[in-house]
């Protein structure tokens, strides 16, 4: 028993320390987050996310600093580039090379040489060791200063490399950057360089600051939901498109982030796809981007424009998210936060550097003060008996300690042993005026330095001002700041199929070719249909869809369209009265059914008619001969009615039965004349009071545009009409009545001339010009007032002093073809021309009174020198 007893206790033991170690077992599932998260961190803080303090991620980092070390004013090999950084961290030769071609396209750091790619067109660079780079003069400027550098070894001990640089300039907001990690990603858009410059000045003043980005490959963007550069905000940018001739559409520039292969590949689908109809796409890219699109036969450019944003990549949207390494943890950053970090790091760069330089000033003053009284005073003589080094360093101690208080700090050995290693032939032929103007010169230097630190915002802002003037010049917006109108996709689209439909049998669709064609339309529209039983649905076409029998009025459907009436007439199932009511229909639920009656069984439509423009209409009633009605016969207009919801039931037309209900005569539209507005903007016509009012219009109406190069179109008043806000003088409805007065400046003969005609023309959508063709001839002034005047300020006589007058359009010329030159405006030297608003009423106003006003036309003629 004992013998038992003894050996359970060993296994005892054994069991105990069994359970200690299960205590330390990690399970897999542990191991697995912790190597994630290590992971995790190691790609957000040394692979995708910038630092904050100089905008670099670590790779970039590494090859600005590889750069600075081989940089000796001559270009480099990009592949002797490489494997100099990867001596600091082995990367890898194909990131570094895709790392630096990224730096060197945004052209500021590094200036190349060679083949490195087009960002435009999407060509790559040449092979690393075929183009070759260097740092900029800029780069040079604002990125290095060992003094103020923090350093860390390198992965393998051998190297020193900077912890950040010492980056005096926003360079993360005008390069940008984009980076993907583990569960964040960033994507700082390039910003305009001198707009940062500038927006750095403002907030050293204390100024509010408002940023945008600029992107190198230019083009158009709305900012209106930047949000500055956060999550949730969002970018649209679009090509520039301009009008060709011959049916050409012109693409200048292309969208941040695609290429000119890409976008002509998007048109090409979209061609394909029939949302747009053109006929050839043809890339003309060489210095400056373009791409020439022709249109096929009877498509309207102003609507392709629309359908190319609308449906390619001539217009993307971007979504930013800033995202910055603070302090070794990613952060969620505004730009103007990002931007107001940067000048205060910037701060304390400039006031580390002055203070640095201050020590190293205060240290040349303090050596050659001693220099001078060592020289001066023949300490050295003093020396010569010494047996020993202790004895020198002594003596000469001895010598300065009279001049001791006049030193910021106290002499220490290494300031004596200086002063043993200065050369005889230097001491022999010192010169004291010589010393004391180099010591004036440093003195001057150490106040300037603490002017600088007493007033650091200023010197910081001059600074600033110092970067705009050398390196701004070439560095102008070329994105151009615009606000978009949103484009609906369905009015726009090409219409690349027609719809049909079987009233019977109640299909409808763009497959059922052997059916009654209705319209044509394209795959994106939505088709309204109405039964006999007076229901009816909204449905997405399709190829064929089933919508019901018995199918009345079907027609393409237009959300909000608030100007299409239907006017209805039906018999109620219920109390057998035939109703009337006037409707919209603006918003419905796609597939759901609507009743246009009460809802009463054996209810049905007896007349539907859509009118697009809220036309009313008389309609001719005829009764059932069998009913006891006095009038069988008789007329009703639909202007008696409301335009009410679709719900409404309508008004009584008759309580008795009837046979036939006709057409008879189309009224006036109930709403007037559809109010068109203009919005400078985004050169486009709208109905929703953006802008500015150009008039109320019917039927024909059109309207007139005066450019400022001196021609005018006519135009109509279609919502896809697009004109360049920039270009246009004046836009107004057309009145063939009213007369044209302006001025304008000949290229030629280097004259003013006036002239007053009427529009002869009646092309559509086709400029004439009006004033002289030559190329620097320019309109000056126009206006289609009725009397509209004019201020003029010309030199005449000897001593050439300005004189004005004041005149009537009516007075310098009669109305004249359109063609015509017109009258030179002075024989003098015109120096101003200005219109201004009439006042013949106030004149008339006058003479109505009974007082006498004499205007002697011919003696203002002649002062003005006008003949």
């Amino acid at each position: 028993m004992e013998e038992n007893n003894e050996n359970k206790e060993p296994n005892n033991n054994q069991n105990g320390e069994d359970k200690d170690k299960l205590h330390n077992v990690i399970a897999v599932s542990g191991m697995y987050e912790n190597w994630f998260l290590d992971y995790a961190s190691y790609v957000i803080l040394e692979r995708a996310v910038p630092a904050n303090e100089d905008g670099f991620k670590p790779v970039q980092r590494r090859i600005m600093h590889a750069m600075k070390e081989m940089d000796d004013g001559r270009f480099n090999k990009v592949a002797n580039i490489i494997g100099q950084t990867m001596q600091y961290h082995p990367h890898g030769d194909a990131s570094i090379g895709d790392s630096i071609v990224n730096m060197g396209q945004k052209d500021i750091l590094i200036e190349t040489q060679g083949n490195w790619g087009d960002i435009r067109t999407g060509d790559s660079s040449a092979a690393p060791r075929y183009i070759e780079a260097r740092l900029s003069k800029f780069a040079l400027d604002v990125v290095f200063n060992p003094q103020t550098t923090e350093w860390q070894l390198s992965y393998d001990g051998r190297k020193k490399e900077p912890v950040t640089l010492p980056v005096k300039f926003p360079l993360l907001l005008a390069q940008g950057v984009e980076g993907i990690a583990v569960g964040l990603s960033t994507k700082i858009l390039p910003h305009n360089f001198c707009e940062l410059i500038k927006a750095c000045i403002d907030v050293l003043k204390n100024k509010k600051i408002e940023i945008y980005p600029d992107f190198p490959t230019g083009g158009m963007a709305d900012f209106s939901e930047y949000n500055q550069g956060l999550r949730g905000g969002k970018i649209r940018v679009r090509a520039k498109i301009e009008e060709g001739e011959k049916r050409t559409l012109l693409i200048k520039n292309i969208p941040f982030g695609t290429t000119t292969t890409g976008l002509i590949e998007s048109i090409i689908k979209a061609n394909d796809k029939g949302k747009i109809k053109v006929k050839k796409v043809v890339d003309n890219t060489a210095k400056d981007v373009e791409i020439e699109v022709q249109l096929a036969a009877g498509q309207s450019p102003d609507i392709t424009i629309d359908a190319l944003y609308a449906f390619t990549d001539c217009e993307i949207s971007i979504s930013p998210n800033a995202c910055v390494i603070i302090e070794d943890k990613p952060i969620f950053l505004p730009v103007n936060e990002i931007l107001k970090k940067n000048v205060e790091d910037t701060l304390g760069l400039l006031e580390r550097e002055l203070e640095i330089r201050r020590g190293e000033l205060m240290e040349k003053i303090l050596f050659s003060s001693l220099e001078k009284i060592f020289i001066e005073n023949r300490i050295y003589r003093n020396i010569e008996e010494c047996e020993t080094w202790e004895a020198v360093l002594e003596t000469i101690d001895k010598g300065l300690e009279p001049f001791k208080p006049q030193f910021y700090r106290e002499i220490t050995q290494d300031d004596i042993i200086r002063l043993t290693e200065i050369k005889i032939k230097r001491i022999s032929k010192f010169d004291k005026f010589k010393a004391d103007e180099l010591m004036r010169k440093l003195e001057d230097e150490l106040a300037q330095v603490e002017h600088h630190l007493k007033n650091l915002t200023e010197y910081a802002i001059d600074y600033y001002k110092g970067l705009l003037e050398k390196y701004g010049k070439g560095k102008e917006r070329k994105t151009e700041i615009k606000s978009f109108d949103n484009i609906q996709a369905h009015t726009v689209a090409a219409n690349n199929q027609k719809l049909f439909v079987n009233r019977q049998e109640g299909f409808i669709g763009y497959g059922m070719k052997k059916d009654e064609f209705v319209t044509d339309c394209s795959d994106l529209d939505d088709v309204i249909a109405f039964k006999r039983d007076g229901t009816y649905k909204v449905v997405r076409i399709e190829e064929k869809v089933f919508v019901g029998k018995d199918i009345i009025h079907v027609d393409i459907f237009r959300k909000n369209d608030e100007r299409r009436v239907y006017n209805a007439a039906y018999l109620d199932g219920k109390t057998g009265r035939t109703m009337v009511k006037r409707f919209q229909v603006l918003s419905v639920t796609r597939d759901r059914e609507y009743d246009l009656t009460k809802g009463a069984k054996g209810s049905k439509v007896s007349y539907l008619e859509a009118r697009p423009n809220g036309e009313s209409e008389v309609i001719n009633v005829k009764l059932s001969n069998s009913c006891r009605a006095r009038v069988k016969v008789f007329d009703f207009d639909f202007a008696e009615l409301e335009i009410k919801g679709r719900g409404a039931g309508g008004n009584i037309l008759t309580k008795y039965p009837v046979k036939k209900i006709e057409f008879k005569l189309l009224g006036e539209s109930s709403f007037g004349g559809l109010k068109i507005f203009y919005d400078q903007s985004v050169g486009k016509l709208n109905t929703d009071e953006r802008g500015q009012l150009i008039g109320s219009f019917h039927g024909d109406d059109n309207i007139l545009v005066i450019y400022k190069d001196g021609s005018y179109e006519l135009s109509n008043y279609e919502l896809t009409n697009r004109f360049d806000g920039e270009k246009v003088e004046l836009i107004e409805k057309f009145d063939p009545n009213s007369i044209i007065s302006c001025v304008y400046f000949d290229g030629a003969s280097k004259n003013y001339f006036v002239k007053r005609f009427q529009i002869e023309t009646r092309t559509m959508n086709k400029p004439f010009v009006f004033i002289s063709e030559h190329k620097k001839s320019t309109l000056t002034v126009v206006s289609t007032d009725k009397d509209p005047q004019l201020e003029i300020e010309f030199r005449k006589g000897k001593g050439r002093e300005k004189e004005s007058a004041t005149y009537d359009f009516d007075m310098l010329i009669d109305v004249k073809g359109w063609k015509a030159i017109g009258n030179k405006l002075s024989q003098y030297d015109v120096t101003k021309v200005k219109l201004l608003e009439s006042k013949k009423e106030e004149k008339a106003k006058e003479y109505k009174t009974g007082d006498s006003v004499e205007l002697d036309v011919d003696d203002d003629k002649e002062q003005l020198g006008l003949f």
